[in-house]
């Protein structure tokens, strides 16, 4: 009996890794919103970390998250890290490029719960009624990554944060000053 339960963890174990080993090396996330605002309204909210709490999905997460901002006041090399509960991790994130007020891209790095290394990059786009918001995110998909999507998929994961990202980013561009 022990041979055959032993023989069933085995099999699944191979099983599963095949199937993690089949997804992608990499990924992409992105979600967009159309906020009635200039653009350069918009991009002082992104190109300021210390700006991040007011519409960071993730800032409502942990209330008691540590913050600590170093380098730039903002713009590139501006530098935000963290360390907070299950729900944010721990990480790192620095503006390397911008474009005011059309581009803004950030090295982000989590050191937990995994380490990954990523690239966001907002793009910022003039309408006639306001601005249209492109939130991104790409990177490689290291082996744990590519073990959590057999049983569900970062899309999921991480695209309604950016929606309400977005959702938030455009509530608080779009009140009176």
């Amino acid at each position: 009996m022990w041979k055959r339960f032993l023989l069933a963890v085995v099999i699944l174990a191979a099983v599963l890794t095949g199937l993690a080993l089949m997804q992608p090396d990499t990924f992409r996330i992105e979600r967009s919103v159309l906020i009635k605002a200039p653009p350069e309204r918009v991009f002082a909210y992104l190109d300021d970390f210390r700006q991040w709490p007011a519409w960071s999905p993730w800032e409502r997460l942990d209330p008691a998250m540590q913050r600590d901002y170093s380098g730039a006041p903002r713009g590139q090399g501006a530098i935000y890290t963290w360390n907070g509960n299950d729900d944010v991790g721990q990480g790192r994130m620095e503006i390397v490029d911008r474009t005011p007020p059309r581009m803004l891209a950030i090295r982000l790095d989590f050191t937990k719960p995994f380490e990954s290394h990523n690239q966001v990059r907002f793009v910022l786009t003039p309408r006639p009624d306001g601005t249209a918001v492109s939130w991104a995110m790409s990177g490689e998909s290291p082996f744990a990554m590519k073990l959590v999507e057999v049983f569900t998929s970062l899309e999921d994961m991480a695209g309604p944060d950016f929606e309400r990202g977005l959702a938030q980013l455009k509530e608080v561009a779009e009140k009176p000053r």
